[in-house]
C-alpha cells in the first residue's frame, strides 16, 4: 500500500473538526497507526504563551507510568564513584564522542561538580535539547536514579518558538489503557508547569496522533480543562 493509499484510509470517518474524548481520540489513531514498523503515539498541545519571555518558558519533565516504548542511549558526565555508579546502571562513557561532535544518545546527565566541564559543551548539547538541566533532574548526584527514571519512561518537555509541546507518549501497539493513561499524565504535567508569566487561556488545543497518521483532537474538557484555563 502506498503512502498516499494509506493516509487515504487513515483518515476515512474522521471528523478534522470534531473534538474527541481521551479514550475515542486515543482508539481512533491506534486503529489507524497501520506501517510496518511500531508508530510512536504522540500528543502536541498548542499554548498560549510566547517562549521568547523568560517568565513564559514551559520546560518540565514527567514519568509516564507505562513508559515510551522507546530505548534510551544515556550519557553521563560524573567521576569517581559516581561514574562507576552511572555505568553500573547502564550509561555509557560518551564524553569524548561528544568533544568531537559525535552525538549518538538521547539523554544527558551530570553530577553537579561536573557542570563546568559540561558547559563548556553548551553549544553542541544546547541546540539538541540534551543540556542537563536540576529543573529537569538531569543534574543530580543520585546518577542512578536518574537513569533509571530516563530508561523507565520519563520524558522532558519543552515549549517551541511557535508555542507548541510535544512529545511521543507511547507506541502503537501500547494497550489503549496504557495510552490513555500516559496522555492523561502528560498533558497534566504540562498544565502544572504553567509559568507565571502566562496570561489568559493557557491550553489552546491538544491533538494526538501516531508517526504516520493524521491528527485527532482532544476535547479540552475530557481532561479536565475548563474553556479559557
Amino acid at each position: 500500500m502506498t503512502i498516499s493509499k494509506r493516509f487515504k484510509k487513515a483518515v476515512e470517518g474522521l471528523d478534522p473538526e470534531k473534538m474527541y474524548s481521551v479514550e475515542d481520540a486515543v482508539k481512533m489513531v491506534k486503529t489507524r497507526a497501520t506501517a510496518k514498523f511500531d508508530e510512536t503515539i504522540e500528543v502536541a498541545i498548542n499554548l498560549g504563551v510566547d517562549p521568547r519571555h523568560a517568565d513564559q518558558m514551559v520546560r518540565g519533565v514527567v514519568s509516564l507510568p507505562n513508559g515510551t516504548g522507546r530505548k534510551l542511549r544515556v550519557a553521563v558526565f560524573a567521576k569517581g564513584a559516581k561514574a562507576d555508579e552511572a555505568l553500573k546502571a547502564g550509561a555509557e562513557d560518551l564524553a569524548e564522542k561528544v568533544q568531537k561532535g559525535e552525538i549518538d544518545f538521547e539523554r544527558c546527565i551530570a553530577t553537579p561538580d561536573m557542570m563546568g566541564i559540561v558547559g563548556r559543551l553548551g553549544k553542541v548539547l544546547g541546540p539538541r535539547g540534551l543540556m542537563p538541566n536540576p529543573k529537569v533532574g538531569t543534574v543530580t548526584m543520585d546518577v542512578a536514579s536518574a537513569i533509571k527514571d530516563a530508561k523507565g519512561g520519563a520524558v522532558e518537555f519543552r515549549v517551541e518558538k511557535a508555542g507548541v509541546v510535544q512529545a511521543g507518549v507511547g507506541k502503537a501497539s501500547f494497550a489503549e489503557q496504557a495510552l490513555i493513561e500516559n496522555v492523561r499524565i502528560f498533558i497534566d504535567s504540562v498544565m502544572k508547569a504553567r509559568p507565571q508569566g502566562a496570561k489568559g487561556t493557557y491550553m489552546k488545543k491538544i491533538s494526538i496522533s501516531s508517526t504516520m497518521g493524521p491528527g485527532v483532537k482532544i476535547a479540552l474538557g475530557s481532561v479536565g480543562i475548563q474553556a479559557g484555563a
